[in-house]
């Protein structure tokens, strides 16, 4: 079992007296112990113009790290919101305000926005998570550690069957509704609904790899821990496709709040797009 550190879920304002700066309460934040995660990065790799599965990445987090426990809130957006920090969502969730729900139609935009209000207002610097990261987080609720090795062939169709079998096989997100925190589960980090119905957005940009016959390894054939060789890889960032983690992998545009209105993301779309933040260790100067 991994340790939690718990740290009160309010978002109140407080202050010591009259003349001090009222301060937003920290969320609840579970402490991540040292570990490492190897996981298949995120992106598109080609090799000789076709698609390839690359080598997975092993990373490191030789000091762990504090996450929220639970997604951003409803009523901590609206708060955020009020405050003039973050934008109205669309009509469907503009009057939102469940503390228990978790907030969803937040675009990428919308969640850095959210970031940067309670950095401020806490004194502490909040961020997106790196995908790596949300995946160390996710442990056992990680589902995209199952990826099928896709054959790395000259032939386009088989890919793209393999791909559909996948799919297929994944199936019809059963159930799409909002629950209160914790309705999807709790992982043995402890952290809640890592495998629900709101996706998370990540910090981490669409890439596009460029990969040599040395570097296109298939992850099944990869040693276990073996990182993907970045001295083979000639990556094309695309930062207005941004990734958002949940129970599948999914690459959407940065504005996009509805991911089903339009959105490119693989395979099934993502129900709904919320957020979970990481603290840094380092508080604002």
């Amino acid at each position: 079992m991994r340790s939690q550190l718990i740290v009160s879920a309010s978002l109140l304002l407080t202050a010591c007296g009259p003349g001090d700066r009222a301060r937003l309460a920290l969320p609840e934040l579970t402490r991540l112990p040292p570990g490492e995660v190897r996981y298949v990065p995120p992106g598109e790799a080609l090799r000789n113009g076709y698609p390839v599965t690359p080598a997975p990445k092993l990373v490191r987090y030789p000091n762990g790290f504090s996450i929220m426990t639970r997604q951003v809130s409803q009523a901590d957006y609206a708060a955020c919101v009020g405050a003039g920090g973050c934008k109205p969502l669309d009509a469907a969730q503009r009057q939102a305000s469940n503390a228990t729900l978790p907030a969803s139609g937040i675009s990428w935009t919308d969640a850095t926005a959210y970031a940067a209000w309670l950095s401020a207002g806490t004194g502490r610097r909040f961020r997106l998570p790196a995908y790596a990261e949300w995946v160390y987080a996710a442990g056992e609720a990680y589902q995209e550690a199952a990826v099928a090795s896709f054959p790395d062939s000259t032939d386009p169709a088989q890919r793209w069957l393999a791909e559909y079998e996948q799919q297929s096989a994944r199936g019809e997100q059963a159930d799409t509704a909002l629950r209160p925190f914790g309705g999807y589960g709790v992982n043995t980090a402890g952290l809640k609904d890592m495998a629900g119905s709101v996706w998370d957005w990540t910090e981490d940009c669409h890439e596009r790899r460029e990969l040599s016959v040395s570097a296109a390894v298939s992850a099944n054939t990869a040693p276990p821990g073996a990182p993907a060789s970045s001295a083979d890889e000639a990556a094309g960032r695309n930062c207005g496709i941004r990734v958002a983690a949940g129970r599948h992998i999914a690459y959407l545009p940065d504005f996009i709040r509805d991911p089903k209105g339009g959105a490119c993301s693989v395979g099934i779309p993502p129900a709904n797009l919320g957020v979970r933040l990481v603290l840094d260790e380092d508080p604002i100067s």
